[in-house]
C-alpha cells in the first residue's frame, strides 16, 4: 500500500487489516451504508457519480431524474464511429431507450420530475399500467433459461424486462425516423441481410456471453435482470417490427399471437 492510499483510508476512517480480506471488505460495506443513512433527509447530490467512467454500463437515476452514460460503454459492441447507423442505434441507442424507459417502470413511475417520491400519475394510469404489467409478469415467469431448467422470475425482473422491450422499440423507431430523414444506408458487401435485420442482429449480439452454470442459476435466484438469452428472446417475441423483417409465421416461436407490450 502506498502513502497516497493509506493517507486516503485513514481520511475514510477505514481500519484497514492486512491479513483479513473478509474483514476489509465488511469495512468497506459498513462504511458505505453508514454514508448513505447519513443522506437521509439531505438534499440531492445532483452532481454526483454512481460509478466510475470506465465502467461498460448505464443507469437511470430516480432521484435526479437523469440518465448516464460512462465512457466504457461508448465502444463496440455497443457504439463505433464505424458502424453504419443501424447497428448503433441497435447498439447504444436501444441502451439510451432502456434508460429513459426506467423513468416509467414500476420503480421509476413514483418519483416526479425533480427526483421527489411522489404519486404523479392519475388512478386509472396507474390501472392501466398494472395489467400492462401483469402480462409481461406472467409472460416472463412462463420463460426457461435451458441452461439451469428454471423459470424466470417475472415479478423480480419487471423493471428491466419494460426497460428492455421499451428501449428496442423506441430506438427501433428512432433509427427509421433517422433513414426518412437522411435515405436509407447502403447495404453492406458481402451480408446478405437489410439494415432493418441487422439492427436486430445487433441487439441480439450486445447480450451474447457465457456463463457457468453456477452463475446462471445464481441469475434466476437473485438479479433484477433477465439472463442474457431471455434479454433476447422477450423483447423481439413482443416486438411486431422483428416479425416483419424477419417474417416470422404468426404464432412461431419469434412471433407468438399474444404479445406483451408496457411502452
Amino acid at each position: 500500500m502506498t502513502t497516497e492510499s493509506a493517507t486516503l483510508l485513514d481520511g475514510l476512517l477505514l481500519e484497514v487489516d492486512p491479513d483479513s480480506y473478509f474483514r476489509n471488505v465488511h469495512q468497506i460495506k459498513r462504511y458505505r451504508s453508514h454514508n448513505q443513512i447519513k443522506e437521509l433527509r439531505e438534499p440531492v447530490d445532483r452532481e454526483k457519480w454512481l460509478q466510475d467512467p470506465a465502467v461498460i454500463n448505464a443507469y437511470y437515476n430516480p432521484n435526479t431524474n437523469d440518465i448516464v452514460f460512462p465512457a466504457g460503454i461508448l465502444q463496440p459492441v455497443f457504439y463505433s464511429n464505424s458502424y453504419p447507423k443501424s447497428l448503433n442505434y441497435g447498439g447504444i441507442g436501444i441502451v439510451i431507450g432502456h434508460e429513459i424507459t426506467h423513468g416509467f417502470d414500476n420503480r421509476g413511475r413514483k418519483f416526479d420530475k425533480t427526483g421527489n417520491l411522489k404519486q404523479w400519475w392519475k388512478n386509472e394510469t396507474i390501472e392501466a399500467f398494472n395489467k400492462k404489467a401483469q402480462c409481461m409478469i406472467d409472460q416472463y415467469s412462463s420463460f426457461v433459461l435451458k441452461q439451469a431448467g428454471l423459470k424466470i422470475r417475472g415479478i423480480n425482473t419487471l423493471g428491466e424486462n419494460i426497460a428492455d422491450n421499451g428501449g428496442l422499440k423506441q430506438a427501433y423507431q428512432a433509427y427509421q425516423q433517422w433513414v426518412a430523414d437522411h435515405g436509407a444506408e447502403p447495404p453492406l458487401p458481402g451480408i446478405n441481410l437489410t439494415h432493418e435485420q441487422l439492427f436486430f442482429v445487433n441487439y441480439a449480439r450486445i447480450w451474447c456471453g457465457k456463463m457457468r452454470d453456477e452463475e446462471a442459476l445464481n441469475q434466476i435466484r437473485t438479479e433484477v435482470h433477465s439472463p442474457g438469452p431471455i434479454r433476447v428472446k422477450g423483447p423481439l417475441s413482443n416486438s411486431v417490427e422483428f416479425s416483419k423483417v424477419y417474417n416470422c409465421p404468426s404464432g412461431s416461436n419469434m412471433n407468438p399471437v399474444h404479445k406483451c407490450q408496457v411502452w
